[in-house]
């Protein structure tokens, strides 16, 4: 007796072909899948422009106009603490202010602090690029570039020596890798070069 599957003749496709033909399918499917890390979507940052700080601060400067100024939520009774906060990015800018009140000692408490901060990034930074400059309006300014996956990549403080003392530091609310985020990183330093650069003590502008 022939016990041929009629359905090979004539080039039907058995049940049982078909599901061999789906589980190799399936299976090259599986074997080509490879999970891809978690990336960091492309970001059309726009050009950069710039607008003034309400003046009810002891300090005044311009910031970007894609950014908001926003009450420091880890200080709420220091209404002199805020942050420049960019939605596009998830970056935030936290400005902390201190008086002097010609107070050496007292400035170089703030000072201490401020380095104390950074060196607490030493444990993941493989570089930390220290530049001290003087703004337009001659005041200190200590600008520190923190290289490797930190996070906060660029901090800055600002001092007359004096009356005032300034503090600023980056920070990205993102697990997304540092260099994935150079471009953002790199946008946000120039804007606060500009804030640095155009930093007034609220009592300069008034004139007294």
């Amino acid at each position: 007796m022939n016990m041929r599957n009629p359905d090979f003749g004539n080039g039907k496709p058995t049940v049982y072909a078909a599901l061999v033909m789906l589980s190799c399918l399936m299976f090259s499917c599986e074997r080509s899948y490879v999970p891809k890390p978690i990336g960091y979507n492309r970001l059309d940052l726009p050009e950069p422009a710039y607008h003034a700080m309400p003046d009810t601060l002891p300090y005044w400067f311009e910031y970007s106009r894609h950014a908001k100024i926003l009450k420091d939520t880890s200080f709420i009774s220091d209404r002199e603490w805020i942050e420049v906060y960019y939605p596009l990015m998830k970056a935030t800018v936290h400005i902390t202010y201190k008086p002097v009140n010609d107070n050496l000692e007292l400035l170089k408490e703030y000072v201490d602090d401020s380095y104390r901060l950074t060196a607490k990034h030493q444990i993941k930074a493989y570089a930390i690029d220290e530049i001290l400059v003087s703004t337009p309006s001659g005041k200190t300014a200590v600008i520190e570039e923190i290289e490797g996956e930190v996070p906060s990549q660029f901090q800055f403080t600002v001092t007359d020596s004096t009356r005032h003392f300034l503090r600023g530091a980056l920070y990205f609310n993102t697990k997304v890798q540092n260099d994935s985020l150079a471009p953002a990183i790199e946008y946000v330093k120039k804007d606060i070069m500009h804030m640095i650069n155009t930093l007034e003590w609220s009592s300069e502008r008034r004139g007294s």
